[in-house]
């Protein structure tokens, strides 16, 4: 019976891209990309070794290398020998590169090798010629990339179903295109988690930081990220430089990172900013906290849902600004209020008739002497 194998899309590729020293064969010291069976560096002589491609070229231009490949096995190795652009992972913001099946835009779209298939005997070098050309309308500022020499068999693995293997070495390109150069680097969505024990006191609070770091301009930048949190009032409850970053930020990317808080406070309430900078650029972000415990956070809740009861049981009658009170009146609180009645007005009791003057009786004229 056949064994199964679960290949993915894009075959996975082990590409191993940190510098080592090793010695070449000609006894001169040469930096290489190496994964212990083959590596893969920029040729050099015993008086000029590079660690990578360092290039420089304005737009327009073309320029010219070499790549030496070297095989460590005592069997001879078929490569495949391409141009390839660089990135920064998701995950940690490390240094990758494209696969040959994706689409190269800048340095591997630029970089052609002088051969595309290329056999190395057993305990050999082969060394070859590559040409990069920079279009007219290239971006000024830094662009990456590599030279990757992979093998294109695919190892099997072990048990029921294996996943297979293909592996990969690239020597990297570091390309400067003339031009204004702009560095700039931006902290985006800042964000905290809680992780706090049930009751207060009886276990150790953590927290999670998490933020975006983005290249926003077009020079590669080495970041440095500091870590500060205050509580109420102003008080220190974290400061610290942070290591968990990517040793180089490529132009352009954006890594999401996180931060561990071991001993965040369980109750308190404040800011945490982080300061994110490199050569020729600075910039801060912050974003508010309220650390509550979820038997605090439980108690409040059913003290507001109970008093809700207690308001519509009541009617609204009791409380400050309770439901159907007239705009701008508030009752006095936690007696009731009289409201003052207008009283009907009784009319005044008549004043007494002043009394009139006598007046004199009038004798008749016949009455007269």
């Amino acid at each position: 019976m056949r064994k199964p194998y679960a290949l993915p899309l894009s075959v996975l590729l082990s590409f191993l891209l940190a510098p080592l020293v090793l010695l070449a064969p000609a006894a001169s010291r040469a930096y290489a990309a190496d994964n212990g069976s083959w590596s893969v560096y920029p040729f050099a002589t015993q008086l000029s070794a590079r660690p990578y491609f360092i290039l420089s070229a304005d737009p327009g231009t073309t320029v010219r290398d070499k790549v030496t490949l070297t095989n460590k096995t005592g069997t001879p190795l078929a490569f495949r020998l391409y141009a390839a652009d660089a990135y920064n992972t998701v995950r940690d913001g490390g240094f990758a590169v494209r696969t040959a099946k994706e689409r190269q835009r800048e340095v591997g779209a630029w970089a052609r090798p002088a051969r595309s298939r290329v056999t190395v005997p057993a305990h050999g070098s082969v060394t070859v010629p590559f040409t990069l050309r920079v279009p007219e309308r290239a971006e000024p500022g830094d662009h990456a990339g590599a030279l990757v020499a992979l093998d294109e068999r695919v190892d099997a693995g072990s048990g029921a179903v294996a996943m297979g293997v293909q592996r990969a070495v690239g020597a990297r390109i570091y390309l400067r295109v003339g031009g204004p150069t702009v560095p700039a680097l931006a902290v985006e969505k800042v964000r905290i988690s809680h992780h706090q024990p049930l009751v207060p006191g009886t276990g150790t609070s953590t927290a999670t930081i998490t933020y975006t770091l983005h290249n926003t301009g077009n020079v590669t930048l080495d970041p440095r990220v500091r870590l500060r949190a205050e509580g109420l009032f102003g008080r220190t409850l974290l400061s610290r430089n942070l290591t968990r970053i990517p040793a180089q930020l490529l132009p352009g990317q954006r890594v999401r990172l996180s931060e561990p808080w071991h001993g965040a406070p369980q109750l308190d309430w404040g800011d945490v900013t982080l300061t994110a900078s490199a050569q020729g650029t600075r910039q801060s972000a912050s974003t508010s906290f309220l650390a509550l415990p979820w038997l605090v956070l439980a108690l409040v809740v059913a003290a507001a849902l109970g008093g809700a009861a207690v308001l519509r049981a009541r009617g609204g009658r009791g409380w400050p600004w309770a439901p159907g009170a007239s705009p701008g009146r508030v009752r006095p609180w936690p007696f009731r209020g009289r409201r003052d009645r207008a009283r009907p007005s009784v009319p005044a009791p008549p004043s007494p008739p002043e009394p009139s003057t006598p007046s004199r009786r009038r004798s008749s004229p016949s009455a007269r002497p």
